[in-house]
């Protein structure tokens, strides 16, 4: 039966210390088209697997030095190794499997073995493998068009930007007031999408594990003033209000709440937040109150921003999914389903948290509640 996939040939390590084992499994591997390399201790094994990592590894689980769990826990602890399926040997029946696959082993099999079913083992891993590696493959691949993607959407969408803005500033000629309004319009539309894809860049960044927070101290008070003021003409355009109460940090003696963190993130969540609350409702208004908790024995104090609406509310079945990427709401007016799971992963970057209250037909509070002391991730 040939083993060769593509025109790549599966490379199997064999770890045991008693050589005429090496040998037996080697003959047998072999035999089916398998590239066999052989080790005879953990600590070689180890080496080999960090300069040349294989397909699958075969290990024995008693030898001397260096056992075979150890091997296979050392294995699974090394960074940025990908994964590779271990199949544990042994001779002694009360060795066991629990312990075997509690280390990180995905097979056990004991001596001595049917050829068939060793073989079939080795088939069985090599198949998990093959699937593990395809999908990492892909998740490559998808992450790098996105980069792609964002990167050069964004240098059309900046030139439209600025040419539509010379429009607008009758920079070329004079434009009827009708011509205004629609080039305001093409505007909007052109900003919407710019924010969509910077959004969609910004995701990419934090799961890719290239996003670094720029660390600083910032006031979140401030913060939240700043973007109310840029807020305010979309909430006075609905005649809704839109308030602020950090009443609750003066009782506390505090006029501001100075903490750490990347300061150009956290807005982009206020704002996000924010805009949210005014986008979704249509009478009433959205209330912002920054407030403290202190700390307790088991947990630490943080530092709060409630966003409360009286719009339309999230239903029950979608309060469970709001957070994950592309998960839009059933409201006509849900963007890409991207900016709350941005939100998310800025909070939780910063050791916090994100949460969600909502009923239907009466509104909703979404809470963040950041550290005031914080091991960043």
């Amino acid at each position: 039966m040939s083993v060769v996939k593509s025109d790549k040939i599966d490379r199997v390590l064999v770890v045991d210390d008693v050589t005429d084992n090496l040998f037996l499994v080697q003959t047998i591997l072999e035999s089916e088209g398998y590239k066999v390399d052989l080790v005879s201790d953990g600590a070689t094994a180890l080496q080999k697997v960090v300069q040349s990592p294989p397909d699958l590894i075969l290990l024995d689980v008693m030898m001397p030095g260096m056992n075979g769990y150890e091997v296979t826990q050392r294995i699974r602890h090394y960074p940025g190794l990908s994964y590779i399926p271990i199949l544990l040997i042994t001779a002694y029946t009360q060795v066991s499997v629990v312990e075997a696959l509690d280390v990180g082993a995905d097979d056990f099999i004991r001596k001595p073995f049917d050829t068939d079913e060793l073989l079939a083992r080795v088939r069985s891993l090599l198949r998990l493998k093959h699937s593990i590696d395809e999908q990492e493959k892909m998740t490559r691949q998808r992450e790098d068009f996105v980069s792609r993607l964002t990167h050069d959407l964004r240098t059309p969408l900046v030139a439209a930007d600025r040419m539509l803005a010379l429009f607008q500033q009758e920079t070329f000629c004079k434009i009827s007031p009708e011509m205004k309004r629609a080039v305001a319009v093409m505007i909007r539309s052109n900003q919407n999408l710019m924010q969509m894809v910077n959004t969609l860049l910004e995701v990419y960044r934090f799961e890719a594990g290239k996003k670094t927070l720029n660390l600083e101290k910032y006031d979140l008070k401030e913060i939240v003033e700043e973007v109310i003021s840029e807020l305010a003409p979309l909430a006075m355009e609905k005649n809704l209000t839109l308030t602020l109460d950090s009443h609750a940090l003066n009782q506390l003696g505090n006029d501001q709440e100075i903490i750490i963190g990347d300061k150009l993130e956290i807005r982009r969540v206020v704002n996000n937040l924010i805009g949210n609350a005014i986008k979704f409702t249509d009478t009433g208004g959205v209330k912002i109150r920054i407030f403290d908790t202190l700390p307790t024995k088991t947990e630490q104090g943080t530092v709060c921003m409630e966003v409360a609406d009286t719009g339309y509310g999230i239903a029950p079945e979608d309060q469970a999914t709001i957070f994950e990427r592309f998960r839009q709401g059933k409201n006509k007016r849900s963007g890409s389903g991207l900016g709350l799971h941005l939100s998310q992963r800025i909070v939780e970057a910063h050791g916090g948290k994100i949460e969600l209250c909502s009923e239907l037909g009466k509104g909703s509070i979404f809470t963040i509640r950041l550290p005031k002391e914080t091991e960043f991730q």
